[in-house]
């Protein structure tokens, strides 16, 4: 069965948009969340090079060091600080415990001050809240014990407690994350002493002899514990070196948290004292998860709407792209059955409005040369025709005249009617000439009615050749005792002086020949317009009704006998017809009261 384009063109073009959506889903399904994770880290990763500049220039306190972390948050929606080489949070000086160590103390830090930062071992709201297991001992003058391990001959605080027996109670104090590293680290050993002997233990008491807690907007920095959880692992690596951050000055580390996928980045630097530091930064994957989720519910309905979308886009497009095509076709279907009469319009100017200005070229030019070729065809038909009949016509009007010669040659012969041999030496003379008129007549005809002759106009005054004219044929207006009226103007008029000559002369010499003796003939030129009429009418003698359409055919006489002698060649009107129907002019005759009369128009000149 066979498809037509408009179906070709749906089709190819509906395949290929839901190729492209069938990909774009897949792209978006397979690549879209990697996509969002990268660019998230790259913009996180730029973000915290501007934010570093920030630091170096703004942070001496801990309220702008506040602001700038509220400030980054806000604007790409991720946790940011910067802590020190041991990794502890910088400018952390309002959430903070100080301990004097006793004397008695047998230990390094005997009678030395300890600071201990308290977001590394307890909540801020258990502040705010009155935590029973806080408040009696967590203040100024409280006695506590504290217990740890020496790490880079610096302390690092494990637990605390009101006293050495309750270290292992609820009621302690715990840095998770360092005593869960520990229980890792330890492993690692051939035995705990082993282990003892690179980070010894220390077990002391003291009394605390400052308690710093935020207030207002500071107490927000140090709510969001997932985030402190993760600096405190980050430290706890730091310190027992599982991690070479003085070689990776830029780490981004994937992180999962109650199925919640997170990405923290850590970035070393100097500070403004020339001291190791880390901009350490999360920020949290869950929108892409939840946009990822969301879109696979939604893809039902964006397939539903996109494949209406795509059918009915496709359709209307096929449709407009085939339609000049299809017009094309029938244009040149009817070209091939040779009708040239329609037109391809031409709406775009690209390839399918050249060709379409193409075809209707061709169609011009194949219509033009066909349109000659028919003319020539024609042409070539009225020469065959024009000699056909030229030859049965001299032959026709010939034989009479051949006749009459060949009779009286006979006569002349045999020698009878010797008295009367120069009456037929007349008389055959007579026949040559005649048939010499028929013959140049016949010649002219011909010619006319060849359609090769070329009728070259020209402007001239038509009363002046009207009378030439009548001056040429005062002869045999006298001879038949005829009167001669005229009625000229002076006109100009566009024509060919010589062929309207030979018309007027044609119509003046038929009036002559068949107006009676003693009988008026009437010449008039007659104003029209644009155009001029001349009449020329004879009395005394009219021409039937059914014979006036007639008097223009070759060799036809008007009188009823059809004699020869009385008429001329019979071609004389119908020359004059060629020639006024080659000025595209009216013509024709009609009887009148007292006669005939004979009409032609020519045109004035501009």
């Amino acid at each position: 069965m066979r498809r037509g384009i408009v179906l070709k063109l749906f089709l190819l073009m509906s395949g290929l948009c839901l190729f492209i959506l069938v990909v774009i889903l897949a792209l978006q399904t397979v690549f879209f969340k990697q996509f969002y994770v990268h660019q998230k880290a790259k913009d996180v990763n730029a973000a915290i090079q501007a934010y570093k500049q920030d630091y170096l220039n703004h942070a001496s306190n801990t309220q702008e060091m506040a602001k700038l972390e509220q400030d980054f948050f806000q604007k790409h929606n991720t946790w940011i600080t910067a802590l020190d080489a041991k990794g502890n949070i910088k400018y952390a000086d309002d959430f903070l415990m100080e301990i004097k160590i006793d004397r008695s103390d047998d230990s390094a830090l005997s009678n030395k001050t300890v600071t201990v930062p308290l977001y590394s071992v307890i909540n801020v709201e258990d502040f705010s809240s009155n935590n029973p297991f806080l408040t009696p001992w967590i203040q100024e003058g409280q006695r506590i014990a504290i217990e740890g391990l020496i790490m880079n001959n610096q302390p690092v605080i494990q637990r605390m407690g009101m006293s050495r027996s309750n270290l292992r109670d609820e009621s302690r104090l715990e840095n998770r994350q360092m005593v869960n590293k520990e229980y890792e680290v330890v492993n690692r050993y051939a035995s705990p002493i082993e282990y003892h002997e690179k980070y010894p233990e220390f077990l002391v008491k003291g009394v605390i002899t400052k308690v710093q807690i935020p207030e207002g907007t500071g107490i927000s920095r140090y709510t969001n514990h997932l985030f402190l959880d993760r600096i405190k692992a980050f430290q706890a690596d730091l310190l027992y070196g599982d991690d070479d951050h003085t070689v990776n000055t830029n780490q981004t580390v994937d992180y999962e948290e109650n199925h919640v996928n997170y990405k923290i980045f850590v970035n070393r630097f100097q500070d403004r004292e020339g001291d190791p530091a880390y901009l350490f930064a999360m920020t949290s994957l869950q929108p892409v998860n939840e946009a990822a989720g969301m879109i696979k519910n939604y893809y039902v309905y964006i397939i539903i709407a996109t494949l209406l979308l795509v059918l009915l886009t496709s359709f209307y497009i096929s449709r407009r792209i085939a339609r000049p095509l299809l017009r094309i076709n029938r244009t040149t279907q009817q070209m091939a059955g040779l009708d040239f009469s329609e037109k391809i319009p031409i709406t775009t100017k690209d390839e399918i409005g050249d060709l379409s200005r193409n075809i209707n070229q061709l169609s011009e030019r194949l219509h033009s040369y066909i349109l000659r070729l028919q003319q020539d065809i024609e042409k070539e038909k009225q020469l065959e025709h024009t000699r056909k009949e030229f030859i049965s016509g001299v032959s026709h009007e010939l034989k009479t005249p051949l006749s009459v010669i060949q009779s009286c040659l006979a006569i002349l012969k045999d020698g009878v009617a010797s008295h009367k041999r120069d009456y037929y030496f007349t008389a055959m003379e007579d026949e040559v000439k005649r048939m010499d008129l028929l013959i140049v007549d016949m010649l002219e005809l011909a010619k006319y009615e060849s359609g090769t002759y070329n009728m070259v106009m020209d402007s001239f005054d038509i009363g002046t050749v009207i009378e030439r004219v009548c001056d040429k044929l005062a002869v045999d207006i006298t001879a038949k005792q005829l009167h001669l009226y005229t009625s000229l103007k002076s006109v100009e008029v566009v024509a060919n002086e010589l062929r309207i000559e030979q018309v007027i002369i044609n119509f003046l010499t038929n009036a002559i020949r068949y107006t009676p003796e003693s009988e008026s003939i009437l010449v008039t030129t007659l104003d029209d317009q644009d155009s001029v009429k001349i009449c020329i009418e004879n009395t005394g003698a009219r021409i039937p009704d059914e014979q006036l359409e007639k008097i223009w055919d070759r060799f036809y006489r008007g009188e009823p006998s059809r004699q020869r002698s009385n008429g001329g060649t019979g071609l004389g009107l119908a020359i004059s017809k060629k020639i006024l129907e080659m000025h595209d002019v009216p013509y024709g005759v009609t009887n009148t009261p007292d006669g005939v009369m004979f009409y032609f128009h020519l045109y004035k000149k501009a």
